[in-house]
């Protein structure tokens, strides 16, 4: 398969770099693919840490069979096909990377592998970065795992990048003929993952959050910093589906709230908050930090990723983030400080724990 044009600079670029063993220019040609194949690794893995790893994988493959790429297709289609390969190939070996029963009557199953992903590592250029907000959020990529690994590659190389199904075909070594009959059994399974979505990936969607969103945001945090049960509890749906990762699930604001008091939200020891916001995957989210009784710092506790719907909380998924600093967030935060209720503050936070 061939691209019908010459090749572009990256292309001319890379084959000189691959002819000349230079491994210095050959690592400039193809870090600007990072993010987007960071993302599309993500997609096939729900896991950000793997997704990391893989797209590192990809450039090590691309670096041992350098003298195989012509030039004849996109340097681009050249490194999702090693990406999706990796990505295959990893999930051949993890039989812990499937969706596991949920344990609750209704409440499907869980993705206890899922990690959020932290939109400062999204791609920046818009025309690059191929992900609309839906394609990206957790309930998508939880959706997606429900593919096996194969239908998984042939749903997002073909309805989320928009490849031609010769294009999918080639890069997965299948005939044209089982990436049709692969994506079509894929589109039911996602219509049944997400029966109120749109299946047309492709269409723009915004990213930007709305007014309503920060607005709930801003409420979230502040119930906790004012150790206010009952503002958090007006924030919540009746329907409420909140899961907190690994292996917590609850279907019903009511339970949630329950849940909470035992574990002893709000009280001695889990009583002094500060919280920042962020958005992981396209979506609002709170950055949770405590501060224990004489402990002279708030440490880093949880990541809650906010699905808000007509002023509510509809879900909030919760991730575990004790004792280890992810998503290059801040892992404590000084007592006195007065909180940060601001975006841009958020990713000041993060920029500096990033450059530290």
């Amino acid at each position: 398969m061939t691209d019908a044009r010459p090749p572009a600079d990256d292309e001319a670029a890379f084959i000189a770099a691959a002819r000349s063993n230079d491994a210095a220019q050959f690592a400039l040609v193809t870090e600007r693919y990072r993010r987007e194949l960071q993302v599309h690794c993500y997609r096939m893995l729900a896991n950000y840490e793997d997704a990391q790893d893989m797209t590192q994988e990809t450039f090590l493959r691309a670096w041992n069979k350098r003298e195989s790429f012509k030039g004849h297709a996109a340097l681009r289609t050249w490194l999702y096909r090693i990406a999706t390969n990796a990505c295959l190939d990893f999930l051949e070996k993890r039989n812990d990377r499937t969706p596991v029963p949920a344990g609750l009557p209704g409440a499907g199953s869980e993705v206890r592998y899922l990690q959020p992903y932290p939109d400062r590592m999204l791609p920046e250029d818009p025309q690059e970065s191929v992900v609309a907000r839906e394609t990206i959020e957790l309930a998508f990529i939880v959706a997606v795992q429900h593919l096996p690994p194969r239908q998984r590659a042939v749903f997002i190389l073909r309805d989320v990048l928009g490849w031609p199904a010769s294009k999918a075909a080639d890069a997965l070594e299948l005939t044209v003929a089982s990436v049709t009959s692969a994506l079509q059994r894929a589109r039911v399974t996602m219509r049944e993952q997400l029966p109120d979505r749109r299946l047309d990936w492709r269409s723009p969607a915004t990213h930007e959050l709305s007014d309503d969103e920060r607005g709930v945001v801003k409420s979230y945090m502040d119930a906790h910093e004012r150790n206010d049960l009952d503002g958090l509890t007006a924030l919540l749906r009746d329907d409420l589906r909140f899961a907190m990762l690994p292996g917590t699930l609850i279907v019903t604001a009511r339970d949630a709230v329950d849940g909470w008091v035992s574990g002893g939200l709000f009280q001695r020891g889990h009583d002094d908050w500060r919280c920042i916001p962020t958005t992981v995957n396209r979506m609002p989210a709170a950055v949770l930090y405590l501060r224990t009784p004489d402990d002279p710092e708030y440490r880093l506790f949880n990541i809650a990723v906010l699905h808000i719907v007509d002023g509510k909380l509809a879900e909030l998924t919760g991730f575990d983030a004790t004792g280890k600093p992810w998503l290059g967030l801040p892992p404590t935060l000084p007592s006195g400080k007065g909180p940060i209720v601001d975006e841009s503050s958020a990713r000041v936070a993060v920029a500096e724990a990033t450059a530290e």
